[in-house]
């Protein structure tokens, strides 16, 4: 599954715009509804957040008009892919506690490693990825 949409233009401060917000719920609704489609149901609430924190940094620090989901299913493993005009490399962080953001890489880091999988990127940031073990019997 590939899917490709507009985002406003960059901005500065960690709020999103309505429109783009829009945009990760979308995002959420058509990774859930294709996990379904695949029989993988297992890995819904995983999969939706860290294609949510994805997409949110792609919108948040991406100097792109244009952000790239990519979901596909190959050799035992789930890889989660999203494309942004993304500055630089994306570090996991650790949130002070009271802090309302900074632990979106720290989650996708976790779920990946529970699931036997792990994340990065490519294209010089631009392009942050995670991969899921599938299991057989899920």
């Amino acid at each position: 599954m590939r899917v490709c949409f507009e985002v406003c233009p960059p901005r500065t401060g960690d709020e999103i715009p309505e429109q783009d917000a829009r945009r990760v719920g979308m995002a959420r609704k058509l990774t859930a509804a294709r996990l379904r489609h695949c029989g993988l149901e297992a890995f819904v609430d995983d999969a939706t957040l860290i294609v949510s924190e994805l997409v949110t940094n792609a919108i948040q620090h991406g100097d792109g008009g244009q952000i790239t989901m990519t979901m596909t299913l190959r050799d035992g493993l789930l890889r989660l892919a999203v494309h942004g005009e993304t500055p630089g490399l994306p570090i996991v962080r650790i949130a002070p506690h009271d802090a309302e953001c900074g632990r979106g890489l720290f989650l996708v880091d976790h779920l990946a490693a529970a699931h036997g999988g792990t994340w990065g990127t490519d294209h010089n940031g631009a392009t942050t990825w995670c991969t899921l073990a599938v299991d057989a019997r899920s």
